[in-house]
């Protein structure tokens, strides 16, 4: 009989079920997406391995019919990495990477789609001058990591005279040879069970609030159902029916839902993350289990929020002053979730791994105990609120007699509030573990070039000085003293520049060209005190591999100054000899290997690609280097963008949730609201009531989701044996993001609480 009134209760009915069926489809979608995660990661990571080629091998295996010398020429435009391999097959069976259908020939290239569309575009003008080839094939999908990933392949040409340099080898097959066994620890993996609680929960509560949407009319109809003759336990039955109806259409939503959003998936890329919508496959048994999981908690908290209704012949026993609610039970469920993580205090990362199961069950108990606790706050916070002006009064009486559907309305944003506040102080708390500050001086230069082998640094110098954007250019040279002509065992850096250029690397007291300075006291340098002493006969020889020519008898000079120890603009304390041209023989200084300094003029557009383009003209193989002021570990750069993406789904399914319940209690109120007007009460006065109604409840919600979140990270980073220390700007931060959604939601629902305004609204059937 339920199920029936369902749908064949008009459009009340059909109303009521809709928006459940919403409600319930929206959290459902996002939980089938949530269970497919897993699946896509796993089809990108076996694509990734699929086309692993790059080996560091000593010894490159022989030249035969079936092997490919591959090098790496991946590229930076912008902030987004682009994945790039030269071919140059050396027989008919060489191996094909996945994805295209044959090799390119030089000045060719096979391009994702992602890629061909950026270089057709305007804002891929850049890029054009620095992939230049000429486009004649799309790489397929079992090629790419992702629809929106940036790759290419190019013809190649003379790559085996660069095997020395790291990034050439030769193969003779596609794959990862040695898959690595090392999995993450156990912080990181207590941090993606956080996560994957934290992202959930607010989905569950929002479902378990949208099967009640509607209610109290509902309620109402069941009084209509005992004066017929139905007793107590029929109605809850009839009502457990409806909402069965409700959830088992949402699930048909959600699948909906679902199906659009995976189409959709292969559109978005949030944070470089991408995934093709064939990978986006739900696990089986985790799909059925949402599919029987749904409409069972549909019927249970039906019956649950039935329990302190009485529903006689001639109405609904609601409006009577409530018994109040009990707080003991209430402070079992985050008192329950504190005691199951704190058998694991003081744990840290050395004594194995954390209790999975005390993880999920004292993490979900602490995030519903704010679903449990914020009513019973509610409660006691409204009924203690004195009189006000006109739009408060009527604000603060609808509160008093319903707080619990104010309470249920904020429970999303709550739980999701303190799940974030607790994984900003857990993430704050176990980064540094996982971040390395940067010893490079970004204020002395932004990024830095290895100038080739087979390119002299002075030329390489010259065409980086040309780049447009390049506001400063430092051009070190190296060479080696040692005791011997030949295999010296012991031996010095030479390091050569102008005197502009040495400043950067030592103290000098005073420079002119010719000028040899000492510096002691330097990082890993021990044999300067030793070797170099004046009127000494030592042997100079360029570092740069290129180089044929033997080493160049050396006499230290008399004249040699001392120079004070300095950090370059890499953050390294250069030792040795610290030389200008003049004082070092010509065919050494033109020999000599080099490494570039460049600094860039943040007013100039691109200016890092311009000089990405320019390094591509001098060498292919090499890429500039950005600096940065640190670097994370690759797990935990990708549990943080896991997070990100979980969070804006569930933020915007939070948003949702609210402008739906919303929505809903105005509809309720629709009656009500009409013979307010019509008894003269300003609609800018109920409008404001309408916002002391959300504004309320949301406050106190984020109040308690903040003791709550701080809690719950302080706990998890007492487990990680981490010092404690509150980042108030990202709790603020949280707090205020869940206070602007509440706002927006409440701002999105007044055009549709003016059109309830009307007269119309007391229209009766």
């Amino acid at each position: 009989m339920g199920v029936r009134f369902a749908f064949t209760g008009g459009r009340e009915g059909w109303g009521r079920v809709l928006l459940t069926a919403v409600g319930v489809g929206l959290g459902v979608a996002l939980l089938l997406l949530t269970t497919a995660i897993p699946s896509a990661l796993s089809a990108r990571g076996e694509r990734g391995s699929a086309r692993t080629n790059i080996m560091y091998v000593d010894k490159q295996m022989p030249k035969a019919d079936n092997t490919l010398i591959v090098a790496s020429v991946d590229t930076t435009f912008r902030t987004d990495d682009i994945h790039g391999r030269e071919l140059e097959p050396e027989g008919v069976r060489a191996p094909l990477p996945p994805g295209i259908d044959g090799f390119p020939s030089v000045g060719e290239m096979y391009v994702s789609p992602a890629l061909e569309r950026l270089l057709k575009s305007g804002e891929g003008k850049v890029l054009r001058e620095r992939l230049s080839d000429r486009i004649v094939g799309t790489i397929g999908d079992t090629g790419l990591l992702g629809p929106a990933e940036l790759s290419f392949y190019r013809g190649g040409e003379g790559l085996e005279e660069h095997f020395d340099v790291g990034v050439v080898t030769r193969i003779n097959r596609f794959g990862e040879l040695h898959p690595s066994s090392e999995g993450m620890d156990p912080i990181l993996i207590l941090l993606t069970l956080v996560v994957f609680v934290v992202l959930l929960m607010p989905v569950g509560v929002f479902i378990a609030t949208a099967v009640r949407f509607g209610g109290e009319r509902r309620d109402r109809r069941l009084a209509a159902l005992r004066l017929v003759g139905a007793d107590g336990g029929m109605t809850r039955r009839i009502a457990a029916g409806e909402a069965f109806a409700g959830a088992t259409i949402g699930l048909v939503f959600g699948s909906v839902f679902f199906l659009i959003g995976r189409q959709a998936a292969g559109y978005i890329a949030v944070l470089d993350m991408s995934v093709f919508p064939s990978d986006l496959n739900p696990a089986p048994a985790l799909a059925v289990l949402v599919a029987v999981a749904v409409p069972l908690a549909a019927v249970l908290v039906t019956l649950f929020a039935l329990r302190g209704v009485v529903i006689e012949p001639l109405g609904v026993v609601r409006t009577a002053r409530p018994p109040r609610r009990r707080l003991w039970w209430r402070l079992l469920l985050p008192l329950g979730g504190v005691a199951a993580l704190s058998p694991m205090i003081g744990q840290g990362d050395s004594a194995g791994q954390f209790n999975d199961v005390l993880v999920i069950i004292g993490v979900s108990l602490l995030l519903i105990g704010v679903t449990a606790l914020l009513p019973w706050v509610v409660e006691a916070v409204v009924a203690r609120l004195g009189s006000g002006g006109l739009s408060w009064q009527l604000a603060v009486r609808r509160l008093q007699l319903s707080s619990g559907s104010a309470a249920r309305m904020v429970n999303g944003i709550a739980v999701a509030v303190a799940g974030a506040i607790a994984l900003q102080i857990f993430f704050a708390g176990v980064s540094g573990a996982y971040t390395t500050a940067s010893d490079q001086h970004l204020d002395r230069a932004q990024m830095e070039f290895s100038v080739p082998d087979n390119v002299s640094p002075a030329s390489a110098a010259q065409e980086l000085t040309g780049a447009k954007g390049v506001r400063k250019i430092t051009m070190i040279s190296f060479a080696s003293l040692g005791e011997k002509a030949k295999s010296s065992e012991s031996y010095v850096e030479v390091t050569i520049g102008d005197c502009a250029t040495l400043r950067e690397v030592g103290h000098l007291p005073s420079c002119h060209d010719g000028d040899v300075f000492t510096v002691r006291g330097a990082e890993y340098d021990t044999e300067t005190p030793r070797l170099v002493k004046p009127g000494r006969e030592l042997w100079i020889s360029p570092t740069a591999t290129r180089t044929t020519k033997p080493s160049v008898a050396w006499t230290v000079p008399a004249g040699l100054k001392q120079a004070g120890v300095r950090e370059d603009p890499s953050g390294a304390k250069r030792g040795g000899i610290l030389a200008t041209p003049g004082a070092i023989p010509e065919e050494t200084v033109a020999e000599a290997a080099g490494q570039i300094f460049i600094g860039l003029d943040p007013e100039v557009a691109d200016a890092p690609d311009r000089v990405r383009n320019a390094a591509a003209r001098i060498d292919p193989l090499t890429e500039p280097y950005t600096w940065t002021s640190s670097n994370r570990t690759k797990q935990f750069n990708s549990i943080r963008t896991g997070l990100f993406v979980g969070a804006t789904c569930v933020l915007l399914l939070i948003g949702v949730s609210l402008l739906v319940s919303q929505l809903e209690q105005l509809r309720e109120r629709r009656k009500l609201l009409s013979s307010l007007v019509a008894f003269g009460t300003r609609r800018r006065t109920l409008s404001l009531s309408v916002l002391w109604q959300t504004a309320i409840p949301i406050g106190l919600g984020l109040v308690l989701s903040s003791v709550v979140g701080l809690t719950l990270g302080v706990v998890l980073l007492k487990m990680t044996s981490r010092s404690i220390g509150i980042d108030w700007a990202a709790v603020l931060t949280m707090t205020g993001i869940g206070a602007g959604v509440s706002l927006l939601v409440t701002v999105l629902s007044l055009p549709p609480l003016l059109r309830l305004m009307r007269p119309e609204g007391l229209r009766t059937e």
